[in-house]
């Protein structure tokens, strides 16, 4: 059975997204339809057991006492699967049926019962000709009571049935919106290749001329960056390999080419390179995408004045990196938002950059990225947190 649901639910998530809109309408209507007609025929049940019971009652008014001693005529209600107790005027047990007799003769378990009954329909008085007089306590059949409650099973499966459908839209959602940015990613990656190749052209050309070798040697790391990030937006969407790497050199190597390219008042300080090796399991390219985000961001905090400290450590299990700045700080309800896709602090900004750093470390290298301290007017501290290689 569950390999037939699974088959099912597996065929409607492939179904085109127009088809899956009218299968879940039509499914909504009929569920809809369904627990109308339910309800209606449970109110109609319900009408005709009162009106049988409030039938028997009148005959038994009619026919005098002598009546509730009939087999026969209890044979007739009997028939109808409802549960009763009639009681006399003194609060004798007369008769009843459809109940658990260890309830009926135990007091106190027995006016639970009368009261159950009476909020499912109203006692019935019956006086006989002679002036007897009796109370018929009536509930509902079994089947009424199926009818009754079906209806909200009904609802729950309707509502179970919309729940996977709009998780399954949201999910389809997302899978497109992603496809639509690798295929982005793998275009830019590739519209990238030409200019890169001119400029390798033009690199050599400008060593021939003889130009300052610093300034060529200063483009040349551009352009060896610029081959990575067209790289990297190559990686998206594909398999990422993972090699064991030394961690504190690929942070190490984007600390260097940022510190000859920040604000002379910014400061940027950095205390892998006179560590142990600290091996990871990583793709070094999309690593160093992430690293230089948060630098980036930092950067961009600083506003052109104050400090960066990149700050590598290791427990057992865990390689941190803890990316600080004393810039403008994060609101602490924002901690979370801001690894959010679309959202930013800038007026020219998509709002991906953070979001796609942690796509890249939890996704790709099972570990975590979050803000871990931060305050508005004073600064904050982003951890990026890896496992470290059994190698």
């Amino acid at each position: 059975m569950s390999e037939f649901l699974e088959r099912v639910w597996s065929g409607f998530k492939e179904t085109p997204y127009r088809k899956r809109v009218l299968i879940i309408t039509i499914a909504v209507i009929i569920g809809t339809l369904s627990i109308f007609v339910t309800t209606r025929l449970a109110r109609m049940l319900q009408h005709k057991e009162m009106n049988e019971m409030a039938l028997w009652s009148y005959a038994m008014e009619r026919m005098g006492e002598s009546t509730h001693n009939d087999p026969l005529v209890f044979q007739v209600i009997h028939n109808q699967k409802i549960p009763y107790i009639l009681l006399d005027e003194s609060g004798r047990v007369e008769k009843y049926h459809l109940l658990p007799e260890s309830v009926v003769s135990h007091p106190d378990k027995r006016m639970k019962l009368m009261l159950r009954l009476s909020r499912q329909n109203t006692p019935i008085e019956i006086t006989t000709p002679r002036g007897y007089r009796y109370i018929l306590f009536y509930g509902n059949s079994a089947l009424l009571d199926w009818l009754i409650i079906f209806p909200y099973l009904q609802l729950g499966v309707v509502a179970i049935f919309v729940f996977f459908a709009f998780m399954t839209f949201r999910t389809s959602k997302q899978d497109e919106q992603n496809r639509v940015w690798i295929g982005l990613a793998k275009e830019t990656a590739h519209q990238l290749g030409t200019p890169i190749s001119s400029l390798m052209g033009w690199l050599e050309y400008l060593r021939s001329q003889g130009v300052d070798e610093a300034a060529v040697e200063e483009m040349s790391k551009d352009l060896t960056r610029l081959v990575k990030v067209a790289d990297r937006f190559g990686k998206i969407g594909s398999e990422t390999a993972l090699s064991t790497t030394n961690l504190g050199e690929v942070v190490g190597d984007c600390v260097i080419y940022f510190r000859t390219r920040i604000p002379k008042r910014v400061t940027l300080d950095y205390n892998g390179l006179a560590m142990a090796p600290v091996m990871v399991m990583m793709n070094a390219a999309l690593f160093e995408w992430v690293v230089e985000n948060l630098l980036k961001n930092a950067l961009d905090a600083l506003q052109g004045v104050g400090n960066i400290s990149v700050q590598v450590s290791e427990d057992n299990e865990w390689a941190y990196i803890d990316v600080t700045d004393t810039g403008k700080g994060i609101a602490k309800a924002n901690w979370k938002k801001i690894f959010e896709p679309g959202y930013t602090t800038k007026t020219r900004g998509w709002g991906l950059g953070l979001s796609l750093s942690k796509r890249i470390i939890e996704e790709y290298h099972g570990g975590h990225i979050a803000v871990i301290d931060s305050e508005v007017g004073r600064g904050t501290t982003i951890r990026i947190s890896v496992h470290k290689s059994d190698n």
